[in-house]
């Protein structure tokens, strides 16, 4: 009889992950189990159903007028959705989620929390279209925004002010990959404000960050991208363990309608099955790209939390698990016709907006995704016609590398 020594085999199946190896922090146990159980119990469904079914039904018989059996409209509340909300909720480890019909559908739903003459302090390299919703709507609604580089906590508190209720930030952020301590900020806020404080986690996932263990009040996505990581889907959503934020973002949740369908619940709650394996290879196919880059003598600069030379790599290292497909670089003395020809000429990535999905993406963020923000901001935070936004899928890692030579051969 062929004898296993099992103390041996637990050690050669206990090493260390791609993210430990570069130093990240150790991902917690228990992640993808999370993923694939919180809230797909059969027992629910009369059927036991393994796979929780797509409730389509608009509204729900009551028993008796005004008594009805959890749901009564599907606004209000539907099985398939709260079969995604509870998942979610369990990888934040957060006692509540809410999804929204999109990531900007979630910020509009936080906005709404606020009145004329509310503060908000924001980071000022963030996603293009939360730029614009804070310029244009937060402040035709009369509240101030100010944008502030929140790598510097003395930025943070030279801006804060009595009428200071939100607090907003991306990390990292959107395009420039600026990694801000969420931890420090944290405590800066709930020290100095009555705010509370919003990190926009949708570069990282819950997989590889959560901001509420490092002290955010709600920690807020694109499911769109990662989470959903198909490039099927357009949702939002937003996780907390304030009962009395939930209870407000619920009450905008239902009152605005700016709830998700069904069957893109099913399609989320699908993805997320997948979430851990599809990230560690995001992860390990973005740095394979990025030390690449790093080396070309047509690239000025690469900006990945994962190297080095990133100048927050440090804090990259102390409050997450590792990093997804994003990253941007710089084509040296990049110009606009450069940038175009070389996104133009690219093969296996494609010219387009947006992220996280299994296909590799590229995109000039100067003239798509951040086309919105004012051009002096954008020559500010370093936007330039020459910085390249890329979003690493799931092939070949040197297929795409082979791919990105030969665009580089063409300027």
């Amino acid at each position: 009889m062929c004898k296993f020594d099992f103390n041996k085999i637990c050690v050669i199946l206990i090493k260390l992950t791609f993210g430990e190896e570069l130093g990240f922090q150790k991902q917690t146990p228990g992640f993808a189990t999370k993923s694939i159980h919180n809230g797909q119990k059969p027992e629910q469904w009369n059927s036991r159903a393994v796979v929780p079914p797509i409730s389509l039904s608009t509204t729900f018989k009551q028993s008796a007028p005004g008594v009805h059996s959890g749901f009564e409209y599907s606004r209000s509340g539907n099985p398939t959705r709260n079969v995604l909300e509870t998942c979610l909720a369990g990888l934040d480890n957060a006692k509540y989620a809410l999804t929204f019909s999109s990531g900007l559908g979630t910020q509009t739903a936080i906005l709404s929390m606020l009145k004329t003459g509310d503060g908000i302090i924001t980071g000022d390299d963030i996603y293009g279209g939360t730029n614009r919703l804070f310029r244009n709507l937060a402040a035709n609604m009369g509240i101030e925004v100010q944008f502030v580089d929140l790598t510097d906590l003395k930025n943070l508190e030279k801006a804060i002010k009595p009428n200071v209720k939100l607090v907003w930030m991306e990390t990292p952020t959107n395009p420039c990959m600026k990694v801000i301590d969420i931890k420090a900020v944290a405590e800066v806020v709930h020290a100095k404000t009555k705010a509370f404080l919003v990190v926009d986690n949708t570069f990282l996932s819950a997989y590889f960050q959560r901001p509420l263990d490092l002290g955010a009040d709600v920690v807020m996505y694109s499911l769109t991208k990662y989470m959903n990581g198909h490039t099927d889907v357009v949702m939002g959503s937003a996780a907390t363990n304030s009962e009395e934020l939930h209870e407000k973002l619920r009450f905008y949740q239902n009152a605005t309608g700016i709830v998700p369908s069904p069957f893109d619940c099913y399609l989320v709650n699908r993805s997320l099955k997948t979430l851990s394996l599809r990230m560690e290879k995001h992860f390990q196919n973005s740095v394979t790209v990025a030390q690449w880059l790093e080396a070309h003598p047509k690239v000025g600069k690469v900006l990945h939390p994962a190297l080095p030379s990133h100048p927050q790599h440090k804090i990259a290292l102390s409050q997450t698990f590792g990093h997804s497909g994003i990253m941007s670089f710089y084509i040296k003395n990049g110009t606009l016709e450069q940038s175009s020809k070389f996104l133009e000429t690219l093969k296996v990535f494609t010219l387009a907006e947006s992220l996280g999905g299994y296909e590799s993406l590229a995109e000039l963020p100067s003239v798509m995704t951040h086309a919105s923000v004012p051009e002096a901001q954008r020559a500010e935070l370093g936007i330039t016609d020459g910085l390249i936004r890329i979003s690493v899928g799931l092939e070949d890692s040197q297929d795409l590398i082979n791919d990105l030579e030969q665009a580089f051969a063409a300027i």
